[in-house]
């Protein structure tokens, strides 16, 4: 198929990620790295790559629309208000990797395939991306009464986006417990943890199941899902079997990253440009398909 053109708007560690991982698809196609630092490394590292560089933000892209079809949004949650407001009217699918979340929350394994005609397509966090999953695994079994997380990231992976977002961190990977998890109530939390060497993300779940859980077929349902998740993010794991005590379910989920541009213990970089490339080859294939011959 005919790759569709896609760019990056952000040129920190999340948007200098996805740039390297965007050059390994078969189906898009990277043309551009929009920022407003023409020092940054991203910016530099778009350069030598051979790809279009614009340094004037959002604004210069919309001078040339025609560079690309797929937006990825990597800046900030409430930069992202004025982004979606003008990408739509520019008629561009945004991928929003902002906690802004405008458009409908998405966990690829869970709930890609309803919003394939959505505009704007929000990925929640990424402690949303490594959790959520397990507790959609869970509610597939049993009802889940409750489902609390704590993401633990190392400081060092944490850039000024992360930290600039943390209260939207919280509210939307809640939001995400409840709607696409299947949760009746929850709650997030994320630890910034300062330890040398740095620690790989890692993510505990506790889920509250109705009745008595059903250690078998939660167990099967979460190990299934691991695999899943695994497909687009290999250093995705858990790292022991879950534990059962009665309606109580715990898991611990560990996520390291390939590499791509910073060191391995950046898996709440990996997991969040993995899923965005994961979503828009969805997204572009739909695209394709549904273009009349």
């Amino acid at each position: 198929m005919k790759k569709v053109k896609v760019a990056i708007l952000g040129s920190g560690n999340i948007g200098t990620d996805l740039m390297l991982k965007l050059s390994r698809s078969p189906i898009l196609e990277l043309t551009t790295m929009i920022g407003i630092d023409a020092e940054s490394d991203g910016l530099k590292k778009a350069a030598e790559h051979g790809y279009e560089v614009i340094t004037t933000g959002i604004d210069g892209f919309l001078e040339r629309p025609e560079l690309a079809d797929i937006i990825f949004d990597a800046t900030s949650a409430k930069a992202h208000i004025y982004h979606d407001e003008v990408l739509r009217k520019a008629g561009k699918k945004v991928i929003d990797m902002t906690p802004a979340a405008i458009g409908p929350i998405v966990v690829p394994p869970v709930n890609l395939d309803e919003h394939l005609d959505a505009d704007n397509i929000n990925l929640i966090t990424c402690g949303g991306q490594a959790t959520i999953p397990i507790i959609h695994a869970v509610h597939q079994v049993q009802s889940v009464e409750y489902g609390e997380i704590v993401s633990t990231i190392s400081s060092k992976s944490a850039g000024p986006g992360t930290r600039a977002n943390i209260d939207e961190f919280t509210q939307t990977t809640t939001r995400g417990i409840v709607e696409v998890g299947g949760a009746k109530r929850g709650k997030a939390i994320i630890l910034l943890n300062p330890a040398e060497p740095p620690i790989l993300m890692r993510n505990t779940i506790h889920i509250q199941v109705e009745e008595e859980a059903k250690t078998e077929e939660i167990t099967a349902s979460i190990r299934e899902m691991e695999k899943e998740v695994q497909s687009y993010v290999p250093g995705y794991r858990l790292r022991q079997e879950p534990i059962f005590d009665g309606k109580d379910i715990t898991v611990f989920v560990e996520v390291e990253g390939v590499g791509d541009y910073l060191p391995t213990y950046s898996g709440n970089l990996d997991i969040m440009t993995a899923s965005s490339v994961k979503m828009a080859e969805e997204w572009a294939k739909h695209k394709v398909a549904n273009i009349p011959v």
